[in-house]
């Protein structure tokens, strides 16, 4: 099978964004961790070491299609913020980005009756209903929780519960 270079282009381009994402997610994992949550800063590292997943799911249908992945070079992220909820906020403004990308490769699927692809990034659209999901779910607990201390140190612990890195970084 053969990738048309519009799609080919369209999953090089995504390569970018889910490298632009991870380095994104390491540069929220060390504010964090610097700054105090360690449960935020073991989940960012995790998120972070999920999107370089996700770029490799690429990379690898892109070599295997002979259309070979385009290894990025990406900008330095952001790695200020004024606290946790507008950390959380940049998080879902960046998976929305990613989805919306996402969607525009499906619809180039559709329209080329790329098949294998289409088959391949449905993954990825299910992938990122969780992720806008989780990210939502957070902002909400900032209503529920509160945004004092005592309520940041509860979205702190339940981030710690929510991370999965298989190597948590010693504090």
């Amino acid at each position: 099978m053969k990738l048309s270079p519009k799609m080919k282009k369209a999953l090089n381009d995504q390569v970018i964004l889910e490298a632009s994402a991870s380095n994104n997610y390491l540069a929220m994992a060390s504010w964090c961790e610097v700054t105090g949550y360690q449960g935020a800063a073991n989940y960012f590292y995790a998120q972070s070491d999920e999107e370089r997943t996700h770029m490799l799911k690429i990379v690898h249908f892109l070599n295997v299609l002979g259309a070979v992945a385009t290894i990025p070079a990406v900008k330095a992220p952001t790695s200020s913020y004024t606290s946790l909820e507008e950390l959380i906020k940049t998080a879902l403004k960046n998976e929305q980005s990613v989805t919306k990308a996402i969607h525009n490769m499906v619809e180039i699927a559709q329209k080329e009756k790329d098949h294998s692809t289409y088959a391949f990034l449905e993954w990825f659209v299910n992938e990122q209903i969780q992720e806008e999901t989780k990210f939502e779910t957070l902002l909400q607990k900032f209503d529920l929780l509160g945004r004092d201390n005592l309520g940041i140190n509860e979205i702190d612990k339940f981030l710690a519960s929510e991370a999965t890195a298989s190597t948590t970084p010693v504090a």
